[in-house]
Order: structure tokens, then C-alpha cells, then sequence
């Protein structure tokens, strides 16, 4: 397949190098995203700035292209402008970072795969579960099977996969769980400091206060010891609140012109 790949911790990350190299093997790939890190910037797209594009080589070889902007950013211009002809799956990571829970909305790394699917593409988006990682064969296989799946079955339309992986050595691991998002609680706050001017910044700090532990949940299968894999999708209509919404007679004409009369 011809795979268009990015991620949102930076074109030079171990991460998204370890992917390239081992989707490579068996994929036709190109490369590209923000030129620096941009983790937790979620679905932000560019449009009052310019976006710059440049080649980037890594060991002596052209890697992919370096962007200024976000992961979103990389695959709407790669898809709109850039990768001719267009690629069959959108891939992003390896991540550095679970992105289970509430991460996933703030996630740069999911962010990207969803724009994907926005576009039209099958994607899926892979982390693994550290922030400071050297073995990375797990995610790379689980990316790889995935792709032979999406290959033969395809996904849904709207649909893109969040892949978490756990930091054990492949071995370790026991095996993949189908799962939702679960409920993740951080206990946040700021820490205000002094830089050397004696102006005041702050930096935002917090811990996990509370995981949610659901056999199907994202949080759990990774404690578990297994790869998640959950499908996702970009609609956040709440479907059964539909319902109860047009009970209290939001509909109504009545209300309309109440609304109207009213301006």
C-alpha cells in the first residue's frame, strides 16, 4: 500500500524512524510532519499563517518532508497538495505517550489519523505506553498486522484506529483487546514561577487521579498487558440525548418565535 505517515512528536523522533523503517519493508511511504515536536496541540489546522515545507534527510538519506505546521496540518496539505499519487491509509506515530481517556481529544498524534478519515482515507494512529522508549518492535508489528487487516477488510468510512501499545518487549506482551475509550481523571494545576527577567510564567503540571478499570476500556488493556485497539470516529453527536432534547420542546415553533421576539 501506499502509506502517507506522520505524528506530532517531530520528523526527527525515534518514534515515527522506527515506523518508517519497518513499514518500509513492505509499503510504499511518505513522510511527512511537523518539523518540531507539537504534541497536545489536538485538531488544530493553520490557516492564518503560511505553511513551510521542506526536504528532511535522516542517516545520510532522504527521510520525508518537514512541515511548520500541526499533524492535521501534514495530512490535509498531503493530501491535498503533496502525495501524488494519493496514499491508500494515513499511519501516525509511534507516539510517545498513551493516548487513552480524555487524551485522545487533546492527542496531536490521534488528531492527524483522524483528519485522515475526515478526508476520506482508512487511518489508525499508534502510541506507546512511555515517554522514554528504545524498543519500539511491539508498535511496529502492531501497526503492520493492522495494516494487512485494514488492507484485505478495509475500515468504515469516518472510522480510524487508536492503537496503544504497552512498554514490554514484544514477547511480553499478551496479545490485542478490542476497546472503547475509557475514563481517565488527571488531578491538574499550575505551577507559577519567576524566569530570570522577574516576569511570571506558569507551567502546567498533574498526575492521574483516577483510571477507569473496565476490562474493555482503553486504561485497562494496557495495565493488562495487551495492545488496544479502538475504533473512533470524528462525530461527537450524543445520540441518546437527541431524543430527550426534543422532549423538553426545543422544536416547538413556539420556541422559535419566543427566540425571536426576544432578539
Amino acid at each position: 500500500m501506499r502509506i502517507l505517515l506522520t505524528n506530532d512528536d517531530g520528523i526527527f523522533a525515534k518514534g515515527i524512524e522506527a515506523l518508517h523503517d519497518a513499514l518500509r519493508r513492505h509499503h510504499d511511504v511518505v513522510v511527512i510532519a511537523p518539523e518540531t515536536e507539537r504534541s497536545a496541540v489536538g485538531h488544530a489546522i493553520t490557516f492564518l499563517d503560511p505553511l513551510m515545507v521542506k526536504p528532511v534527510k535522516r542517516n545520510g538519506a532522504f527521510f520525508g518532508y518537514a512541515c511548520t505546521g500541526t499533524p492535521a496540518d501534514c495530512v490535509k496539505l498531503g493530501i491535498c497538495e503533496l502525495v501524488r499519487p494519493l496514499p491508500d491509509v494515513v499511519v501516525s506515530g509511534i507516539n510517545l505517550g498513551a493516548n487513552v481517556g480524555v487524551n485522545v481529544l487533546y492527542s496531536g498524534t490521534v488528531s492527524a489519523a483522524t483528519e485522515g478519515t475526515i478526508l476520506g482515507f482508512p487511518a489508525i494512529a499508534v502510541s506507546i505506553d512511555a515517554f522514554e522508549s528504545q524498543d519500539f518492535s511491539a508498535a511496529t508489528w502492531a501497526a503492520l498486522h493492522l495494516l494487512a487487516v485494514i488492507e484485505k477488510r478495509g475500515l468504515p468510512l469516518g472510522v480510524c484506529l487508536n492503537v496503544n501499545v504497552p512498554n514490554l518487549p514484544r514477547e511480553k506482551i499478551r496479545g490485542m483487546r478490542i476497546t472503547r475509550q475509557g475514563h481517565l481523571t488527571y488531578q491538574e494545576n499550575y505551577e507559577r514561577r519567576i524566569d530570570p527577567r522577574n516576569r511570571v510564567y506558569y507551567w502546567l503540571t498533574g498526575s492521574v487521579s483516577e483510571v477507569e478499570n473496565s476490562p474493555d476500556a482503553d486504561v485497562q488493556a494496557l495495565a493488562d498487558g495487551f495492545i488496544s485497539v479502538t475504533p473512533i470516529q470524528h462525530d461527537l453527536t450524543h445520540y441518546a440525548m437527541l431524543a430527550e432534547l426534543k422532549q423538553w420542546g426545543l422544536n416547538d415553533a413556539s420556541t422559535r418565535l419566543h427566540v425571536a421576539a426576544s432578539r
